[in-house]
């Protein structure tokens, strides 16, 4: 499993936005000064945010981009999700055909597990969680412990 470059641009820019906005629009091209990411790159993920509802933007001098709702109402599941990254630890796509067959190899219901796992953590970190722990230098502890405590085994190793 791994989160590719789209995904991962697509919060970094996200956490960006919402760093710099406020007033004024955020233009694309000062998100990628500032992150190192390429304009073009930024257009195509910036499309798909669009398209779903997490930014909007306005056209002419002066226009470029601002979230479409509070930070607090954004999730990274939400941000990754819509630039079509997914999330999937298994080499079926969650489809239980993982050797080409009709059933499921044996460890498919761990991966699946993992992926709720995954799932779950960056439904619970809102995109203003990021910015706030970007500014104040701190770590997301609450959700790493929510996911901790999620994830229990059944029974202790003997």
């Amino acid at each position: 499993m791994r989160l590719t470059t789209k995904g991962r641009f697509a919060v970094t820019a996200m956490v960006d936005l919402a760093m710099s906005g406020g007033k004024a629009p955020v233009t694309l091209a000062a998100i990628s000064e500032r992150q190192k990411i390429s304009l073009s790159y930024l257009e195509q993920l910036f499309g798909k945010l669009r398209r779903n509802n997490i930014v909007e933007s306005v056209r002419g001098p002066g226009g470029g981009y601002y979230l479409a709702r509070p930070g607090n109402k954004i999730s990274v599941a939400e941000i990754v999700t819509a630039v079509d990254e997914p999330l999937d630890a298994t080499r079926c796509g969650g489809m239980g055909n993982c050797h080409g067959e009709q059933h499921p190899c044996i460890t498919h219901s761990l991966w699946m597990g993992l992926n709720d796992s995954i799932l779950d953590y960056l439904q619970a970190v809102s995109l203003q969680q990021l910015v706030d722990d970007n500014q104040n230098k701190g770590s997301l502890k609450a959700p790493v412990i929510a996911l901790k405590r999620s994830i229990k085994p059944e029974s202790a190793p003997v």
